[in-house]
């Protein structure tokens, strides 16, 4: 079934203004056409704006700590973090293509919840035991019964539930759909072309279900800091990411002690191991933190330990 759309609010000016950062550090994109899904080039739904000059940049200091890392895990490092204090930043490799495994789960529960009345978000949603797919915490106790679609957005973005995000991309009419609400909000860069679990193939090169660490940032400050979902939610999906039961050895371990974590984490072949965040220091505003990992190896093992450290080097130099 596919739920009602309602005009998103975003404010494109400032989206615009942070996907077009092009920080130093970085290397060109990795290729592809960025505005192909599996069902064919989307619509963009608004018009767009131009791109400023981006400001931000990082020091040849803070590119050399990021490449050590790399070279001590034989890895590829993705890195924006942008302080929405003052709008300044720091980035590494931030306009490479990566894949972005369940990141991505983040947005498609952003793009329900703004297609959804609250009528929309209790409807029972059913499913068979054939839907089940490898990693079902949560739908997998709820087939006899079903889920309501409020459910099925916190199970995917808390747990990371497989099951709960195809049927989430199912009301959205597909990957076609999900790919229609980002470029609604101004991102012309991500590619959805597969659902779980075959966008985790993430074999290097391929420009399949992959974004950029600049562009995931941008949609990350929309839904959670800008005007992209309305309050109430917001703060749904904030509360399903500060819940994220995945993610206690990435972001949370690089922040220091303290600091508040809304964060969706994901995980693909060839080592690769992501998270995305807003952190928010004491007293201060929040900072949008993305860091994406990958390797050449197919048996490549993801590191929790490679996230928490290109974190803790992000936030040193952002705050």
């Amino acid at each position: 079934m596919l739920v009602r759309v309602r005009t998103t609010r975003t404010t494109l000016a400032t989206i615009a203004a942070v996907a077009a950062l092009t920080l130093a550090g970085c290397s060109g994109s990795g290729g592809g056409d960025p505005s192909g899904t599996a069902g064919g080039a989307p619509t963009a739904t608004t018009t767009p704006v131009p791109t400023p000059t981006p400001t931000a940049t990082a020091d040849a200091a803070t590119s050399r700590a990021f490449a050590a890392l790399e070279e001590r895990d034989d890895a590829r490092i993705g890195v924006v973090a942008i302080d929405t204090a003052d709008g300044s930043s720091v980035g590494y490799r931030a306009d490479e293509r990566f894949a972005f495994a369940s990141t991505n789960k983040a947005f498609i529960a952003a793009a329900v919840l703004d297609a959804s009345s609250g009528e929309d978000l209790d409807e029972v949603v059913h499913y068979g035991r054939g839907d089940l797919l490898e990693y079902v915490p949560v739908t997998s106790r709820h087939v006899d019964e079903g889920m309501t679609v409020r459910a099925l957005v916190d199970a995917a973005v808390r747990e990371s539930d497989n099951t709960a995000a195809n049927l989430l991309v199912e009301r959205l009419g597909g990957v076609g759909g999900v790919s229609r609400w980002l470029r609604g909000i101004g991102d012309d860069v991500t590619r959805v072309d597969r659902v779980e679990p075959d966008l985790n193939t993430a074999v290097p090169g391929d420009p399949r279900d992959t974004t950029t660490p600049a562009q995931s940032a941008s949609d990350l400050r929309a839904v959670l800091v800008g005007d992209a979902l309305d309050a109430g939610d917001r703060e749904l999906l904030r509360s399903s990411m500060a819940g994220t039961t995945t993610g206690d050895g990435t972001i949370r371990a690089g922040v220091p002690g303290g600091w508040s974590v809304a964060d969706k984490t994901g995980t693909a072949s060839y080592g690769v191991r992501n998270d995305i965040a807003v952190v928010r220091p004491p007293g201060r505003d929040p900072v949008v933190l993305v860091v994406f990992t990958a390797h050449e190896r197919a048996d490549a093992e993801p590191s929790d330990a490679l996230v928490a450290a290109a974190t803790r080097l992000a936030v040193q130099r952002i705050v």
